[in-house]
Order: C-alpha cells, then structure tokens, then sequence
C-alpha cells in the first residue's frame, strides 16, 4: 500500500507547525526539507537535535529529506568538495532520523545568454559526481533518488535513462507537477513544455518515489500556475491509477506550492492561509485516491 507524507515546510517554517499540519492530516510522516528556511542538512547541530527531538517525541517519521544537493540552484562547476562535506553531513542526520530516502539533483542546464541549452554540459562530470555522491549514500543504506526538475537529467526522459545508465545505484522521485513548467530540450527551441504521462511512462519502473504537484502554464501570460491535484496538467490521475495497476507500495509526497514556493521566496502568504492550504491539498489528495479506489496510508 502506498503512504502519504508532504513537504510540510510549505505549511510551515517552524518544526512546531510542520508536526501540526500533520497530525491534523491523521498521517505519521513528513518528507524534510526546510525548518526555519534553512535546509535541515544546514541547520546548526544545536537546532537540528532539537528538531530531531521534537519529531521523535510527536511520533512523526522523516521518510526523506529533500536535500538541495546538485539542484537547480547549483552549477557543474561548484566547489564538490563542499558538495561532499553535505552529502556527509545530511548522511549522519538521516541515520538520527532513520530517514533512507534522499532527494538529489543533477545541476544547472548551462544555457547560452538567449536561454538555449549549449552543447556541452559538461556530462561526464555530472556523472563522475553523481556516482560518487551516489555511493557514499548507498554505502551508508540510503537510496538517493534524482528529481525530474530543471537540472541536466530532468531535460527529458532520454536525459533521465542515460544519467541512470552512467550512475548505479541511483533511483528517481517523479514529480508529476514539473513537467509542464519543464522545458523538453529534446525539441527544437524555443523548447516546448514537457508531458507529465510521456515522461512518466519511459522512467516509471525506476521510481522509488513520487511528487504530488500540479500545474499548468497560462495560454496568454505564459506565468506559471499551480493547483489542486488532478486539476491541471500533470496527469495526475492517469499517475496515480497506473502506479496503484503496477503495485507501487512509496510514498506519495505533497509539494503544493500554492500558498508558497520553497525555491520562490517572492511569494507569501500568512501562517493560517499556508496551513489551511497544506491541510487541504492533503485532504483533496486523499479524496481522489478514494475516487480512484486506491488505498495509501
């Protein structure tokens, strides 16, 4: 049976919050990404014993962390020894939070300055790191899982299979809601959107987990806009039916990004409006699983 769990930071930015948008769902985990702003691997050790106290004490379980290594933020070209030194470091707060899932990237598409992608990316780097990252977490009994995102092996699907090809051990999270904000490098430029269901369909037998999140681009403005799940244009349904025909038994992760975007600190909203939003994406979830007679817990 599948589990549900979210990014609860979306409700929250205190730990205090996050637990209690949780329990008001009636779920027993979070996936772990930001307390305080900060991403839980650079807390300072003080507040993050705290924040693994807290957990502990509220019977919530971190099934992963939404780590920020090697995402869209970061370029091929970044010190990697400091890239190391945060894969260590969120390894030995995963082994305290007993989570063994952790959410990785594949850096940056490096663009030319009119945005098209160059020729070079630089691949074989890309892959020489992610294989060490990789190792050093599933040394550790942690399976790192690369998101489908605006980062070199979320260009298309192709992208995908060949950086799994190149880097063993390494898994996906699939995230439904990013493909149609995702540019498909594999078409000519300007580079059209990408397909929820297209991309899942080519990578789905290596998804070790999964992204609720919904969205679609606005046919005048062009802006992106996310919604509900099931109400726009990441297939969400068409996901989630085939994941339930196929025995998928991961997690299904909220990531709303309705009432704030972790990576857009321009967008805000109050600390009720973000919790009610969080509380009702998770329920609005759960009402389509039901729907569609699948059951997750």
């Amino acid at each position: 049976m599948m589990y549900l769990t979210g990014f609860a930071d979306e409700a929250a930015d205190d730990i205090d919050g996050q637990i209690e948008v949780t329990k008001k769902l009636g779920w027993s985990r979070i996936e772990i990404r930001g307390v305080e702003r900060k991403n839980i691997h650079d807390l300072p050790e003080e507040d993050f014993r705290r924040t693994a106290d807290k957990l502990e004490k509220a019977g919530i379980h971190a099934n992963a962390l939404g780590s920020n290594i090697a995402n869209w933020g970061h370029d091929i070209r970044e010190n990697f020894r400091e890239v190391l030194e945060t894969v260590d470091r969120s390894i030995a707060r995963m082994k305290i939070l007993n989570a063994d899932l952790v959410r990785v990237m594949s850096w940056k598409v490096i663009r030319d300055d009119k945005g098209r992608a160059l020729e070079d990316q630089k691949k074989e780097e890309r892959f020489r790191r992610l294989r060490e990252i990789t190792s050093r977490f599933t040394e550790a009994g942690i399976t790192p899982v690369h998101e489908n995102c605006a980062t070199y092996g979320g260009m298309s699907w192709r992208n995908t299979l060949e950086m799994l090809r190149e880097v063993p051990g390494l898994k996906l999270v699939f995230d439904t809601g990013n493909p149609p904000l995702t540019e498909d490098f594999e078409k000519p430029w300007p580079y059209p959107d990408q397909s929820s269901w297209d991309f899942y369909t080519q990578v789905k037998e290596h998804i070790a987990h999964v992204h609720i999140k919904d969205s679609y681009r606005d046919a005048e403005t062009r802006e992106e806009v996310y919604c509900w799940p099931g109400e726009g244009g990441g297939d969400v349904k068409q996901i989630l039916k085939d994941l339930n025909a196929t025995g998928y038994t991961g997690g299904l992760s909220i990531e709303p990004h309705m009432a704030v975007v972790y990576h857009d600190a321009s967008i805000q909203a109050g600390e009720e409006s973000r919790k009610t939003n969080y509380i009702e994406y998770g329920r609005r979830l759960e009402s389509l699983l039901e729907e569609l007679g699948i059951q997750a817990g």
